[in-house]
């Protein structure tokens, strides 16, 4: 069998997620295969428990950069590697695990291996990072100081890998666990070793110290735990139950209760002062890699291998919950210090902030193949519009999450789309240089506006709707009559690109912003220059007016947001707190909150009569370049580099998560198509199954081709379906086995 389709399966996971079981089991047949895997190209693949015992790999690796690459729980043989992985200063790798001391002031990161998340104190916020494993091993501890981000202390003794790390309460000590079997116990303040506790006769992966700072609790692959006295380094007592590893273990906050998690799928409480087991959790169907108690002791929340998260009644150990959002492994847990959040990190690269009391997650819309640089709501607050780096604008329901339309025409970037006042047309701005309008209800295009000679970055409707104004990297802006698609006025006085164009409420006056640095204020019926705001030191990629059009906002590069009075012109407020460009800025329906979205991949709220930041929203994994209210000021929209729209609910401060099934991502199908007509195609359906399958076509896919004929991604394909019977058939099949690959639900 040609080995170049099980590459190519195993390269899909570089570009979806949700592909990691369907590249695994190939990757895991050219292993067996012992297919020659050198100079092959890799890099960002993602694959889960699969073994690479004598692959044929090559017998070295020169400085190969694997950085992307997730070998979570992967095993590595008869392979050397010499590595290097862009990382914090000083660690060489991907680090693993962090903990940050009770004063705030010390981090502590360890390199490789195990799973991702940081530790919280009692004393300061949560501080959450999900991290991938690597391959190098330098079996340091790092102490880093949190302010300036120097490396205070390099910590070695142990002879492998550092598993896990925790500070005693108090911050002046530093307890570590290691593949080496021994716990070491370190002095914060001068790096040097206090202690070495022995006792475990394989690799210590959790340490955890009491509420009082007394007694330190280890869990380990010889599936005991054990309990230590801090003042004397002797073993208090062994807890032996687990049939597996413990990966966790945690102490409830009165000390009294230590929960563990393990590898034979279970929870287990037991008795701090007696040893003795109090309950067994049973509900997970694989391993428990994260535990952690809830501030009240009440709740215990426990992160697994079977993609889950449960909360458990801790008097009655029953499971309160199943929380169900990521599609890999938890590998840690987190409450908030008020006990109504949990955060959780995966090995699908999120980390999910839930209501612990709801147990529910808000939303995210998945469907644009690239980056997303704009989005609106229409004034109903039932669609929203987005317009992407992969050329098209597509259409959402809010309340489902599912995609409603696609319109393509533009034959490069959307950078901006905007609704109408009456919600009947969409106009968008291009790399293209053009402008279009958009029938919301049909899909199909009402007219192409050119004029400008570069590329238009925004568009705003004016508040009657019959005008429409453009803002390009001409240095122009350009206002068009929306009825007739002429230009009425052309508007010159910046001297660079204008990133973002808004009318005022009553339509008198248009601002600017540029990369000029300066705003501009416009008298839209004169079309003359009404002021020039100054004050921003870099690009202004956004402005927008408040509601009683008495403030204007803008965002910039030079990381801050600014509040003006649009009467005099002058600042009345500078607003810092986002850590890189500002590129969006919104006021909500009610004037009161701002939220901004910045190239520091979160998302802000302001209070503007106090200028004081009122939340932070995080969640996307890149830039965010556009967030928009919701008419009803209770959902938040935002677009991002990383491809994907959230919606956020404001009041509760949390993301939805709807997902667009693969299947019906034209993407997918047109991949399915493509793949039909290879000459690999029998080989690969022989290797599987020899048997056909009566599955539907359409019962599968749960779309109709009818939805996607117009898209000329599939214009060569869809004569396969009406002339070629036999690959119909072969369709069904091939959909069943990457249904089967893809273990999609």
């Amino acid at each position: 069998m040609d080995h170049r389709i099980l590459q190519f399966l195993v390269y899909l996971t570089s570009i979806e997620n949700t592909l990691i079981q369907c590249g695994s089991n190939p990757l895991h047949l050219l292993v067996q295969l012992k297919a020659d895997l050198r100079n092959k190209n890799f890099q960002n693949i993602k694959n889960q428990n699969t073994s690479f015992i004598d692959a044929n790999f090559g017998s070295q690796f020169n400085t190969v950069n694997i950085s992307g690459i997730n070998l979570n729980r992967a095993q590595l043989f008869n392979c050397k590697w010499r590595l290097e992985l862009n990382n914090l200063d000083g660690h060489r790798n991907c680090v693993n695990s962090v903990s940050i001391s009770s004063d705030g002031n010390t981090l502590v990161m360890i390199v490789l291996s195990v799973y991702g998340m940081s530790k919280q104190d009692n004393k300061k916020p949560n501080q959450m990072v999900i991290l991938i494993m690597s391959i190098h091993n330098d079996k340091s501890i790092r102490l880093w100081d949190v302010k300036t981000g120097q490396q205070k202390a390099k910590l070695d003794g142990h002879t492998s890998t550092v598993y896990s790390v925790c500070f005693s309460p108090d911050g002046n000590t530093l307890a570590s666990g290691s593949n080496d079997k021994s716990i070491r116990l370190w002095d914060v303040k001068t790096g040097q070793q206090k202690a070495k506790l022995d006792g475990h006769t394989s690799t210590v992966y959790s340490v955890c110290f009491s509420p009082d700072g007394n007694t330190l609790a280890s869990g380990s692959n010889d599936k005991s735990i054990r309990l230590w006295d801090v003042k004397t380094g002797q073993q208090k007592a062994k807890l032996d139950g687990h049939t597996s590893t413990v990966y966790s273990v945690c102490f409830s906050p009165d000390g009294n209760t230590l929960a563990s998690g393990s590898n034979d799928k279970s929870i287990r409480l037991w008795d701090v002062k007696t040893g003795q087991q109090k309950a067994k959790l049973d509900g997970h169907t694989s391993t428990v890699y994260s535990v952690c108690f809830s501030p009240d002791g009440n709740t215990l929340a426990s992160g697994s291998n079977d993609k889950s998260i449960r909360l458990w009644d801790v008097k009655t150990g029953q499971q309160k919950a199943k929380l169900d959002g990521h599609t890999s492994t938890v590998y840690s847990v987190c409450f908030s210090p008020d006990g109504n959040t949990l955060a959780s990190g995966s090995n699908d690269k999120s980390i999910r902030l839930w209501d612990v009391k709801t147990g529910q997650q808000k939303a995210k819309l998945d469907g644009h193949t690239s980056t997303v640089y704009s989005v609106c709501f229409s004034p109903d607050g039932n669609t929203l519009a987005s317009g992407s780096n992969d050329k098209s604008i597509r259409l959402w329901d809010v309340k489902t999450g599912q995609q409603k339309a696609k319109l393509d025409g533009h034959t490069s970037t959307v950078y901006s789309v905007c609704f109408s006042p009456d919600g009947n047309t969409l106009a968008s701005g291009s790399n293209d240089k053009s402008i279009r309008l958009w029938d919301v209800k049909t899909g199909q295009q009402k007219a192409k506006l050119d004029g400008h000679t570069s590329t238009v970055y925004s568009v705003c409707f004016s508040p009657d709707g019959n005008t429409l104004a453009s803002g390009s990297n001409d240095k122009s802006i350009r206002l068009w009559d929306v009825k007739t698609g002429q230009q009425k006025a052309k508007l010159d006085g910046h001297t660079s690109t204008v990133y973002s164009v808004c009318f005022s409420p009553d339509g008198n006056t248009l601002a600017s912003g540029s990369n000029d640095k300066s705003i501009r204020l416009w008298d839209v019926k004169t079309g003359q220059q009404k002021a020039k705001l100054d004050g921003h030191t870099s690009t202004v990629y956004s402005v927008c007016f408040s509601p009683d059009g008495n403030t204007l906002a803008s965002g910039s590069n030079d990381k801050s947001i600014r509040l003006w009075d649009v009467k005099t012109g002058q600042q009345k407020a500078k607003l810092d707190g986002h850590t890189n460009y500002v590129y969006s800025v919104c006021f909500s329906p009610d004037g009161n909150t701002l939220a901004s979205g910045s190239n520091d991949n979160s998302i802000r709220l302001w209070d503007v009569k106090t200028g004081q930041q009122k939340a932070k929203l995080d969640g996307h994994s890149d830039y965010v370049n556009s967030v928009c209210f919701s008419p009803d000021g209770n959902t938040l929209a935002s677009g991002s580099e990383d491809n994907s729209i959230r919606l956020w609910d404001i009041k509760n401060k949390y993301c939805l998560d709807y997902k667009i099934p693969f299947f019906q991502h034209p993407f997918a199908i047109h991949l399915i198509l493509w793949f039909t007509q290879t000459s690999i195609f029998q080989g690969l359906r022989e290797l599987f199954y020899k048997k056909p399958f009566p599955f539907s076509f359409r019962r599968i896919v749960g779309v109709t081709l009818d939805q996607f004929k117009n898209q000329p991604i599939l214009a060569l394909n869809l004569k396969l379906f009406q002339y070629t019977s036999c690959v119909r058939y072969w369709l069904k099949e091939f959909y069943f086995i990457v249904f089967f690959l893809f273990q999609q639900s």
